[in-house]
């Protein structure tokens, strides 16, 4: 090459050092942000990943956020129908102590019944005043709505819808009727009195599915009489009778395979000449109904049924006479939660009302606001006192229900929506930081490079400067 003044190896070495100070500058970046990505031109294919991963954690991060505070919510509910069920407890308790009438005074029994009514005054105000940022829980503006265009559904309540588009009809039909135990039709377990009476005492163990009495029925006792001494005792025992012609016939008072009865005969029996009398009746279970919804068979605990069709859970009661009824369950009403980052991730939640004119009914005879003084159930005689026990029984187990499947959506769908999606969120930051974080070890070994190469290449240029010198001394 000649000795020229354009000085080609200068203008190299300003380019090579020019391109070393820039990559040397890119990974002062790297390190002084811990991103391997700050822009763009970084990684143009990185850039489009870490994007899409960084807002699908914020979704998620937004999707934990909103789970807990579903949580919270929930929990608030769950606390005031504890209280709820302590005070149908307390109910309860002063019904019993009531019922030994022979150890009150009439002061005592006006003093349980006003216990009772703040009870229940206390129990209709915790349902009016439950609420979590505005939003009343237990006063039934969180059910779901439904129309329910069949005569023999009863209580129909649903307890959570998925995302439906569109409402939803769902058609019971009812293959087998659900039934009491009953000794209907079997004249070898059914009592034939034939226009007769008893001949002597008689005394009978009456088993059912709330107990056994023993239960005497007098001499000369016609088949009227028979039935109310039966009947006195069916709350304790479960177990009632009735006349059909000149029989007593034997029946649980509900329905169902959990009810069930049986009578021993322990001593007498005869009634009238030999043979009609008294028998013992073995065991005799009732009948739970059979059928499907929407062609999905049902679990059916004697009339009441549960089920889950179509993203739709909830249960219902049918009348006796009940075949092919419909109901629909429509997309307003409930308590909508999003459980995670997807729009198709959202479930609706119902709470129907928790008053003390809602809790009861079906076969209790009432409802607890009827306990109240005054009522058709109050303390007044014994008669309605058992009603009371009934009522508040069946409303102990309704609130327990309640209550039981606002904890079944916590435990089985908050809460594992929670720990999925914190996992997920482990998996996305991890894919984010391989993608878009500064690997250390990496960046500070090309650091090292590019400050030897620029050392390296700023002394060359120093001595491709020199080559202008030498043409001076030529002229000299």
């Amino acid at each position: 090459m000649g000795l020229t003044i354009t000085n080609t190896n200068t203008l190299s070495l300003l380019s090579i050092v020019s391109n070393t100070g820039k990559q040397q500058s890119d990974v002062l970046t790297q390190l002084s942000t811990g991103l391997r990505i700050n822009r763009g031109a970084d990684d143009p294919a990185g850039i489009i990943a870490l994007r899409n991963l960084s807002a699908e954690i914020t979704a998620v991060d937004q999707a934990i956020a909103n789970n807990q505070r579903t949580d919270a919510v929930l929990g608030v509910a769950d606390n005031a129908i504890s209280e709820i069920h302590g005070l149908l407890n307390e109910v309860e308790s002063l019904i019993v102590a009531s019922s030994s009438e022979a150890n009150l005074s009439s002061s005592e029994l006006a003093a349980n019944q006003s216990q009772i009514d703040d009870a229940i005054s206390s129990i209709n105000r915790i349902v009016r005043t439950t609420e979590f940022n505005g939003k009343r829980l237990l006063d039934g503006s969180g059910s779901i709505d439904t129309i329910n265009t069949g005569g023999d559904i009863l209580d129909l309540n649903i307890y959570s819808r998925s995302n439906l588009e569109s409402d939803l009809t769902l058609t019971v039909t009812v293959s087998t009727a659900a039934a009491e135990a009953t000794t209907s039709g079997d004249t070898a377990a059914s009592v034939n009195f034939n226009g007769s009476t008893t001949n002597g005492a008689v005394e009978l163990a009456v088993t059912g599915s709330l107990g056994t009495a023993t239960i005497t029925i007098a001499s000369s006792t016609n088949l009227a009489n028979a039935v109310t001494t039966i009947n006195a005792a069916k709350d304790s025992t479960g177990v009632s009778a009735v006349a059909s012609g000149n029989y007593l016939v034997y029946g649980s008072t509900q329905t169902g395979s959990e009810n069930f009865l049986m009578v021993d005969v322990l001593s007498g029996g005869a009634i009238g000449g030999a043979p009609d009398s008294f028998a013992d009746v073995s065991k005799t279970i009732g009948t739970d109904a059979v059928g499907n919804i929407n062609g999905q068979t049902f679990t059916a605990d004697g009339e009441k049924v549960t089920f889950n069709v179509g993203g739709v859970s909830g249960s219902l009661s049918l009348d006796t006479d009940a075949t092919t009824e419909t109901f629909t369950v429509q997309t307003t009403g409930g308590f909508n939660f999003q459980l995670g980052s997807e729009a198709n991730t959202q479930v609706t939640l119902g709470i129907d009302a928790l008053f003390a004119h809602k809790l009861g009914g079906g076969d209790s005879g009432g409802y607890l606001s009827e306990i109240s003084s005054g009522g058709s159930a109050d303390l007044s005689d014994a008669d309605s006192r058992a009603t009371a026990l009934a009522i508040v029984r069946e409303a102990i187990n309704q609130v327990a229900v309640a209550q039981g499947r606002i904890g079944g959506f916590q435990k089985f769908q908050v809460q594992p929506s929670v720990r999925s999606l914190q996992s997920t969120k482990v998996g996305l930051s991890a894919a984010a930081s391989v993608i878009g974080d500064t690997d250390y070890a990496v960046a500070t070994a090309e650091l090292n490079k590019q400050t030897v190469l620029l050392q390296s290449g700023i002394s060359l240029l120093g001595l491709a400067n020199q080559q202008a010198g030498q043409i001076l001394s030529l002229l000299g």
